[in-house]
């Protein structure tokens, strides 16, 4: 690729799932295999670009933005259940040919990739989920025993709320990107205004306000059971990096037994960084991330 190309941004395209009209972003190389880089729940695809510029060289890179995130169309009713998100990255591997991919996720996109590997392997290669296991097991047992009545009302009030409440309008992209810094302190400022910037929609007057629908807020009643997870986690069937941050919330997978579920599983955990590990080290992140999907590590230093 030469140094012009390499400065080229993604295309934006899109496709259609449950009527909706999903888009994605994509960093050329056709031809070359495919990775779908899944963003996290609030976030949008272009979170990856930092990623993405690297993987290009190798791979057909693509980014989908998430059900109500970013520039794909939101929930009619504000439902976003994970088989919703499963769906719709099952459309987008259908609509770019439906040959075996390579999944890399983070957080919510972490746990919509694990999902959808589980309930379709032979169409993933390999897979790296960041973060992306949900609550640990002590959590999800609490969970389990909230009785059905409970987690309804929880949920009833919960829409109520959003549904009242205005999304934050901000003066200029400068006071949104130190609303993102605020929210993850290991950013710089180079990184937290190339969020806000692709992260953002500018109202008509002239504030700005996050591209994300409220709704995305709200936890389903129904969810998977620990069993129900363990049992896809279990089909899967290729290689699969488990990534974390050390200063994370998110705990250890080998520690409380989950990685036990999986067939062939390695787990990195990467110092230093937080909930989101490819923002707040990406050398170290790349440096894990490329050997596993066959390239090389970058040069350090």
């Amino acid at each position: 690729m030469s140094e012009a190309q390499d400065i080229i941004g993604p295309t934006s395209s899109f496709f259609v799932s449950q009527r909706l009209r999903m888009h994605y972003v994509d960093w050329g190389n056709e031809g070359a295999p495919n990775v779908i880089l899944v963003h996290g729940g609030k976030d949008h695809a272009r979170n990856w670009d930092h990623v993405a510029r690297v993987l290009r060289k190798d791979y057909r890179v693509i980014a989908p933005d998430l059900r109500g995130h970013g520039d794909s169309a939101w929930a009619v009713g504000g439902n976003y259940a994970i088989w919703d998100f499963v769906l719709d990255l099952a459309q987008l591997v259908e609509a770019l040919g439906g040959e075996p991919v390579m999944l890399v996720g983070h957080s919510l996109g972490g746990a919509v990739t694990l999902h959808y590997a589980g309930t379709f392997p032979e169409r993933v290669s390999k897979l790296v989920a960041i973060e992306g296991m949900g609550p640990p097991p002590q959590m999800q047992e609490q969970m389990e025993k909230t009785p059905a009545h409970e987690r309804i009302a929880s949920w009833v009030r919960s829409m109520q709320g959003l549904a009242a409440r205005t999304p934050r309008r901000y003066a200029d992209i400068d006071e949104a990107a130190s609303r993102m810094q605020e929210a993850n302190p290991h950013l710089s400022s180079e990184q937290a205004r190339h969020l806000t910037v692709h992260g953002v929609a500018r109202n008509e007057d002239g504030t700005f306000s996050w591209k994300f629908d409220n709704y995305v807020r709200a936890f389903a009643p129904a969810r998977f059971r620990a069993e129900d997870t363990r049992g896809l986690w279990s089909r899967i069937t290729c290689p699969v990096m488990l990534m974390r941050g050390t200063e994370s919330w998110a705990r250890d997978p080998e520690k409380d037994g989950r990685m036990a579920a999986f067939q062939d599983a390695s787990l990195v955990n990467i110092e230093k960084a937080g909930h989101w590990v490819h923002h707040d080290q990406l050398d170290p992140f790349l440096s894990h991330l490329l050997p596993f999907l066959g390239g090389d590590a970058p040069p350090r230093g």
